[in-house]
C-alpha cells in the first residue's frame, strides 16, 4: 500500500529520523581511548529523565523484561518474599517472572482497569512486622489496559509503616513520558526500555539503582551473570562495558537524550497530556465509547485501551485498520483480548499525527459494525486542540495574505 504505516501501538513507537541517522554508524572499538566518551554522557544525561542525583543507570542489551530480571537477581536471595498487585498483562509478567526466578509473592488481585491498591498495600505493610517482605513492586503504567498509579503514594505506604522494603518500579511506557521522579519518590531500582518514551528501537533494557538497592545488591545470593550490576558498575566507571555493548543504540540513545533535554522533560510531559486529553476527547465525547479505565485518576497519558461494543471483537478493528488503512494498533491482552483495542500515544508525535490514528480508527470500527458517527471523534479531538493549544495563535491580517499570494507570483516566472 502506498505511503508509510501510521504505527500507534504503545511500544515500540516512532523513531525520530535524527535517532536514525544517529544510528547509521560504522563500526567502532568499544575499547578505544574514545569510546568513554560515549558511555560517560549517556550515562549521565540518564539521571535527568529519571530525575535523580544519587541514582546509578544501568544500561543492558536487553529488554524491559532484562532489566526486571536484573532488579530482581540484584537485590534478592532465593525464597525472599515480594509484594506485587496484578491488574493488567505487564504486571502479570512481572509476578510470573518473580515465581520462576524462585522467589515468594504475596500478590493482591485487582479488577483489570484499576492501579497499584495503595491502600491494600499500607494495610499488608503494616501488618508485617516482622519485616518479612523484602520488596514491593508497582507498574507505574499498565501499558495493557492504559492506566497510570500513584508511586509516590506507595512509597508513603512504606514510610508511614516504617518499613525497609525496597521499591522497584515499572516505568517501561512512563519513563520520559509520565513524570516520574525516583529520589522524591524514594524509588529504589526503576526498570525501563528503549522503544517507547525514549523513541528508540527495542534492545536496550535501563535500570536505575538507588543506593540502598546497591547496599542489597552485596547481601544478595540470587545467581546472575549477564545482568550482574558489579559488573558493569565497574567497567562503566571507566566508560567501558564488560560485554559488547550495542553501539548503533547507544548513540540513538545519545541523540534522544539530546532531543528530550531540547524539548525540556515538562514540556514532553504536557504535550503527552495534551496529546492523550484529546485521545480521550474522541473516545468520551465523540465515540461515546468507554476506556478500560475505570476512573479518570488511572488515565494514562501514554496509551488509551477502548473498549469495543458488546458482540464486536476489538481484535476485528486491529485487522481492518492494519489491512485496509495501513494503521497498527495494539491489541486487548490476556483478561481484555477482543474486548479493548489500544491507541499508544507516546514519544514522538504531534496533533495531526494523532488525527490521522484516530481517523483510522474511526473508519476501522465503521467497517465492523460499531455505531458511531463518523468524524466524530476526530472533531472532538481536534476541538480539544484547538481550545488547550498552549501556542498563542496568531490572525493574519489580510494584507499580509495579498502580499505572501504576490510574493509567490513574482517568482513563479523564474522557475
Amino acid at each position: 500500500m502506498a505511503g508509510r504505516n501510521f504505527l500507534f501501538v504503545p511500544g515500540p513507537t516512532n523513531v525520530p529520523e535524527r535517532v536514525q541517522r544517529a544510528m547509521v554508524v560504522s563500526m567502532e572499538d568499544h575499547r578505544s581511548s574514545k569510546f568513554p566518551d560515549l558511555t560517560k554522557s549517556v550515562l549521565e544525561d540518564l539521571k535527568a529523565v529519571f530525575k535523580t542525583t544519587t541514582g546509578t543507570p544501568i544500561i543492558f542489551p536487553a529488554t524491559g523484561t532484562g532489566g526486571w530480571e536484573a532488579a530482581l537477581t540484584n537485590t534478592l536471595s532465593p525464597g525472599d518474599l515480594v509484594l506485587a498487585s496484578r491488574f493488567g498483562q505487564f504486571s502479570h509478567l512481572w509476578i510470573d517472572m518473580i515465581t520462576r526466578l524462585g522467589f515468594q509473592v504475596e500478590t493482591v488481585e485487582c479488577e483489570w482497569g484499576e492501579g497499584v491498591p495503595v491502600e491494600k498495600y499500607a494495610e499488608i505493610l503494616a501488618k508485617d512486622k516482622g519485616h518479612k517482605i523484602k520488596a514491593v513492586i508497582a507498574t507505574h503504567n499498565e501499558t495493557a489496559t492504559g492506566v497510570t498509579s500513584d508511586i509516590a503514594g506507595v512509597r508513603k505506604a512504606l514510610d508511614d509503616a516504617r518499613h525497609p522494603a525496597l521499591l522497584l518500579v515499572d516505568a517501561v511506557s512512563s519513563l520520559g513520558s509520565i513524570d516520574f521522579r525516583m529520589d522524591e519518590w524514594g524509588v529504589d531500582i526503576c526498570v525501563s526500555g528503549s522503544q517507547k518514551g525514549l523513541m528508540l528501537p527495542a534492545g536496550l533494557g535501563i535500570v536505575c539503582a538507588s543506593e540502598k538497592a546497591l547496599k542489597a545488591r552485596e547481601s544478595s545470593t540470587a545467581p546472575r551473570c549477564f545482568f550482574d550490576f558489579g559488573d558493569m558498575i565497574k567497567a562503566n566507571a571507566t566508560g567501558y562495558f564488560p560485554y559488547t555493548p550495542a553501539l548503533p543504540m547507544l548513540y540513538g540513545l545519545r541523540e534522544s537524550l539530546t532531543m528530550i533535554k531540547e524539548e525540556g522533560l515538562e514540556n514532553i510531559f504536557w504535550r503527552h497530556t495534551y496529546l492523550a486529553s484529546g485521545v480521550r476527547a474522541a473516545v468520551l465525547d465523540g465515540w461515546k465509547l468507554g476506556l478500560c479505565a475505570k476512573d479518570p485518576k488511572w488515565y494514562s497519558d501514554t496509551v488509551s485501551a477502548i473498549v469495543v461494543p458488546e458482540g464486536i471483537n476489538g481484535a476485528h478493528v486491529i485487522d481492518v485498520a492494519f489491512r485496509r488503512y495501513n494503521l497498527s494498533l495494539g491489541a486487548g491482552l490476556s483478561k481484555v483480548a477482543g474486548k479493548v483495542f489500544r491507541i499508544g500515544h507516546l514519544g514522538d508525535l504531534n496533533e495531526l499525527m494523532v488525527l490521522g490514528a484516530l481517523a483510522g480508527a474511526e473508519m476501522s470500527m465503521l467497517d465492523v459494525g460499531i455505531r458511531i458517527e463518523p468524524g466524530s471523534g476526530v472533531a472532538a479531538a481536534q476541538k480539544y486542540f484547538r481550545t488547550h493549544d498552549n501556542v498563542p495563535k496568531k490572525k493574519v491580517a489580510r494584507s499580509e495574505v495579498v502580499y505572501a499570494s504576490q510574493s509567490m507570483g513574482s517568482t513563479e516566472g523564474a522557475h
